[in-house]
């Protein structure tokens, strides 16, 4: 089954058009907020255009990449908008990798520039010390290296360099959780459209948002969601350098934020937290959901509490990255990651081939093409040829479509686990848990067996510190076969995440079987 919706509103070539215009219409509106640090649109412009002039005498064009090994802060905002208005492709990286993980992406991206920040100075000073200067820009506040020292000049905003539209933008490096990390290419074009297309199924007020972003800036989520978002509607993005409940819970208050850049993380956090129930929460109007998989339970949890909608969408770095969310103003379905954005086309398809259309209820790898599609990884022409064929982008994730068009995630490709020669998707056996009132976050993952083959491991962290494993077996045993049951469960007081907050499913293979931080644990019997 296949389905693509409507047309999409106003795209701009590039995102630094969109800063352009922000600029002329609202130069004294507040663009950027963090701490106690603001800037206008007028001085955010002219930031972005002065890094750009700094970069081009640096020797950065068209083409060439820029490596962003930073924080959150108004200079990685800043930072991105500069490097695509130079022309060159910003490379976004984890200012917490180690110098191991770090050395293969940036020799791999080839890049001109690096600009670094405090973050991960201790990292990146001794790999660049024998360097050419020019090969680096360190951020820091010590020694008054900050990319606001533009904003004063105004001058500088009027001349913003505007990029081509059909040029390279990006270059955003998957997590690399399942080999060796992919840098995605995406275009001016693509990203740019990509912001339209979610702006079709969630519409903002114009001069009239004020946006919190507590995830990482170097993640697409944040960038397309938050940064790009902002511009998009001349609204205020408040960013947070680091996460704590009760900071959030301030900014929102503090700021009165009426949308909030959330993750089933992000929400099972701040409802943890002692004093959510007393925050005036009243100044949200809509939370996005993404980066992982929502439980049900926790969305009614949360709608609740905060009387504010949360809509969940589905995309992927490759494609832009969004490709589906729950619109605001249409019908929003439990558990479905919603409908298709404009000018896509998504088909559920068989996982053997690829060929095959399946039809609603079917559940089949997930395939699209549009105009916000990669346009390869680079240097890696096989990985290319994989994902891209014909004029489709295989995603790896499992996924199937109602008679409505709204998809459901069941799970990724890669992270199926065949038990006894049975196909199981770990989603479905979260998805189980979920239902469980006292179940707050979980994560299954396949390991080795010399038996089967493969069998299921879960990790569960619940509310109620008397449910046992034997009860959560026991309670999977009424909803799913017996082959789907994990061979091992247990109950742990957190979750290894990721950077941007997803269960790191990689770390919990590894861990598995270690004793450290497990509160109780119990094996199936199957």
């Amino acid at each position: 089954m296949s389905v693509a919706p409507a047309p999409l509103p106003h795209v701009w070539p590039t995102v630094v058009h969109m800063l352009a215009d922000a600029y002329q219409r609202s130069p004294r509106a507040t663009a950027l907020i963090c701490g106690d640090e603001k800037l206008n649109y007028t001085a955010y412009a002219a930031c972005v255009s002065g890094l750009a002039n700094e970069l081009s005498t640096r020797g950065v064009g068209k083409g060439d990449r820029v490596a962003l090994v930073m924080g959150n802060s108004i200079d990685i905002a800043i930072a991105t908008l500069g490097v695509q208005a130079c022309g060159a492709q910003v490379v976004p990286l984890n200012p917490a990798y180690t110098t191991s993980e770090l050395v293969p992406v940036l020799e791999d991206a080839d890049c001109i520039v690096v600009i670094f920040d405090e973050v991960a100075a201790g990292t990146l000073r001794p790999l660049f010390k024998d360097h050419d200067a020019h090969r680096t820009m360190e951020v820091s506040p010590a020694n008054s290296m900050r990319l606001t020292r533009w904003r004063d000049d105004h001058a500088l905003a009027n001349c913003l360099p505007l990029p081509d539209a059909q040029s390279l933008s990006t270059l955003q490096y998957t997590g690399g959780t399942t080999g060796r990390s992919k840098g995605v290419q995406l275009s001016h074009r693509a990203v740019s459209t990509n912001v339209s297309q979610r702006e079709a199924l969630l519409p903002t007020k114009p001069d009239d948002e004020r946006i919190l972003v507590v995830t990482p800036l170097f993640h697409s989520y944040a960038v397309s969601t938050g940064l790009y978002l902002s511009i998009y509607c001349r609204g205020t993005l408040v960013i947070m350098p680091r996460y704590k409940p009760e900071f959030a819970l301030d900014a929102i208050v503090r700021h009165t934020i009426t949308l909030l850049l959330g993750s089933p993380t992000l929400f099972v956090s701040l409802m943890a937290f002692e004093d959510f129930g007393a925050a005036d929460l009243s100044s949200l109007r809509l939370c996005y959901s993404g980066s992982s998989a929502l439980s049900a339970e926790t969305l009614r949890r949360w709608e609740a509490a905060t009387g504010c909608s949360v809509c969940e969408g589905y995309g992927q770095s490759e494609a832009g990255p969004v490709l589906t969310f729950n619109p605001r103003y249409g019908r929003r379905k439990l558990g479905s990651v919603g409908i298709v954005v404009p000018q896509t086309e998504l088909q559920i398809v068989d996982v053997a081939t690829g060929s095959q259309l399946l039809d609603a209820g079917e559940p089949g790898e997930i395939r699209v093409r549009g105009p916000q599609v990669m346009e390869g990884y680079r240097g890696l022409e096989q990985e290319t040829a994989t994902a891209l064929r014909g004029s489709w982008l295989y995603t790896g994730d499992i996924g199937e479509l109602d008679t409505d068009g709204y998809l459901y995630i069941r799970d990724r490709k890669k992270e199926m686990v065949i038990v006894s020669g049975f196909n199981v998707y770990p989603r479905e056996v979260e998805d189980a848990l979920f239902t469980h009132p006292s179940v707050l976050e979980a994560a299954v993952v396949g390991v080795p067996d010399d038996y089967r083959g493969e069998v299921l491991a879960a990790c569960v962290v619940v509310s109620d510190s008397k449910i046992t494993p034997s009860e959560l077996l026991s309670y999977l045993s009424s909803k799913l076969a017996k082959y789907k049951l994990p061979r091992d469960l247990r109950v742990v007081d957190a979750l290894p995440k990721t950077s941007v907050g997803k269960p790191d499913k990689k770390q919990i293979k590894l861990d598995f079987y270690s004793v450290d931080g497990l509160i109780q644990t119990v094996s199936s019997p199957h």
